[in-house]
C-alpha cells in the first residue's frame, strides 16, 4: 500500500498517514467545522489505549498545506470483524476538508484503504449531512443546551422539579468536586460499577488517563461524594465554546438522593464560570431514559449522520446494543463480578466503536 495516492497532481496529493501534528492541528483551528475529535491528540489517546492502527489522512496541496482531513481507525477482532471508524468511542469525527473535491478523493481513498486492508465498511461520524448518496444512520442525536450568561440565569430556566432535585441532591449530603489526574480513580470507581450495571464492557482507566494526558488543559472530573465516597462521576471534555460531556456515570443505590443532578449541574456551572456558549450533553437515542433525562436541563436534539462507505453488495452494519445477539451476552454481564468485569471489560471493549 503507498504512502500517497496523487489524485490531482495540479493541485493535491492524498496523503495516507500524515505524521505532521503542527500542521494537521493548525488546520484543525481554522476550519470553522472541525470539531473536539479531529485534534491529532486523539491519535496518540487511542493508540496508546488501544493499539488501533490509525490512518490520519491528509489531502495535501504542491507547498505541502494541508486542504481537507480524515482520520481514520483500522478496528479488527475475530468477534467483531474488520473495519474502519472516524472516529470511534466518540460521538463524532469524520471527513473536514475545503470544497467537494477534495472530500470525495478522500473518501475514495478511504473506500481503497478498506479494501486493501479486508474491511468491511468505512464508518463516518458525521454531525452534518456530507452525500444524500451514502448509505447513512440516523438513529442517534447529540443533546446540546445552549448556555445563558450566568449561572442564576441558567438556575431560573430550568423548571421547578429539576430545581428540587439538585437541592434534594444538596440536603442530602452529597458534595460535588471538580479536578483532573487525581480523581481518576475516584470516577473510575463509579464508572465500573455503572458499566457492569448496564451490562456494558468497561475502558481500561488507562483509557481516561491517556485523555486527561493528550489534552490536561481542556479536560476536567466532576466527582459526587457522599461522605466521602464517590457515587456520580463525568468527565468533560472542551473545544472552542462548547464544553461536552461525554462519560458520565452514578451508582444506582443512591439514585434517590439525585447525585446526577448535582453531577450535570456542577458540571454546568463549571462551563457558565468560564464563558462557554454551548454544553453538549452527549449522545442518546431519542425518547429513551439518558434522552429524556438530558431533555429535562433543557438540551434540544442535533441529528447525527453515520455515513457508510460499503463494498457493493454490503448492507448496513448492526453493531450495536438492541441487536438481538448480543441481549444474553448483556444479561451475563450484568451478574458478573466488578473485579471480573473490570478485568475482562477492556479487552473486549476495545474492538467495539
Amino acid at each position: 500500500m503507498s504512502k500517497t495516492q496523487i489524485k490531482n497532481p495540479d493541485t493535491f496529493v492524498i496523503e495516507h498517514d500524515c505524521s505532521d501534528l503542527r500542521l494537521w492541528d493548525d488546520y484543525i483551528s481554522k476550519h470553522v467545522t472541525a470539531n473536539n475529535y479531529h485534534r491529532y491528540g486523539w491519535r496518540h489517546v487511542i493508540e496508546r489505549s488501544f493499539q488501533h492502527q490509525c490512518y490520519y489522512m491528509a489531502a495535501r496541496e504542491k507547498d505541502g498545506s494541508i486542504v481537507g482531513v480524515l482520520p481514520l481507525v483500522y478496528m479488527k477482532s475475530k468477534l467483531f470483524g474488520r473495519f474502519l471508524v472516524s472516529q470511534p468511542f466518540f460521538n463524532y469525527g469524520g471527513l473536514l476538508c475545503n470544497n467537494r473535491e477534495i472530500g470525495s478523493a478522500l473518501l475514495k481513498e478511504a473506500a481503497y484503504l478498506r479494501d486493501q486492508l479486508g474491511a468491511r465498511h468505512v464508518e463516518l461520524r458525521h454531525i452534518d449531512s456530507w452525500s444524500s448518496d451514502l448509505p447513512t444512520k440516523q438513529h442517534k442525536v447529540s443533546m446540546v443546551l445552549n448556555l445563558a450568561t450566568d449561572a442564576e440565569t441558567q438556575w431560573q430556566a430550568f423548571n421547578a422539579k429539576l430545581r428540587n432535585q439538585v437541592r434534594k441532591a444538596e440536603k442530602s449530603g452529597l458534595t460535588s468536586l471538580v479536578g483532573g489526574s487525581e480523581l481518576i480513580a475516584d470516577f473510575y470507581t463509579v464508572f465500573v460499577r455503572n458499566m457492569r450495571d448496564l451490562g456494558t464492557p468497561v475502558y481500561a482507566e488507562k483509557f481516561f488517563a491517556e485523555v486527561l494526558k493528550a489534552f490536561p488543559d481542556f479536560t476536567r472530573i466532576i466527582a459526587v461524594y457522599l461522605e466521602g465516597k464517590p457515587v456520580a462521576a463525568g468527565l468533560i471534555v472542551w473545544f472552542r465554546d462548547t464544553v461536552e460531556i461525554p462519560w458520565a456515570s452514578s451508582i444506582r443505590d443512591y439514585n434517590p438522593l439525585c447525585p446526577n443532578n448535582l453531577l450535570y449541574w456542577t458540571a454546568l456551572q463549571h462551563a457558565l464560570t468560564h464563558d462557554f456558549k454551548r454544553f453538549d450533553f452527549g449522545r442518546s437515542t431519542p425518547n429513551e431514559g439518558t434522552f429524556n433525562f438530558k431533555k429535562q436541563w433543557g438540551a434540544v436534539p442535533v441529528p447525527l449522520h453515520w455515513h457508510y462507505l460499503l463494498p457493493e453488495g454490503a448492507t448496513l452494519p448492526e453493531l450495536n446494543t438492541k441487536n438481538p445477539k448480543f441481549e444474553m451476552a448483556i444479561r451475563v454481564w450484568q451478574k458478573l463480578p466488578l473485579a471480573l468485569t473490570r478485568f475482562l471489560g477492556p479487552q473486549i471493549v476495545r474492538n467495539i466503536p
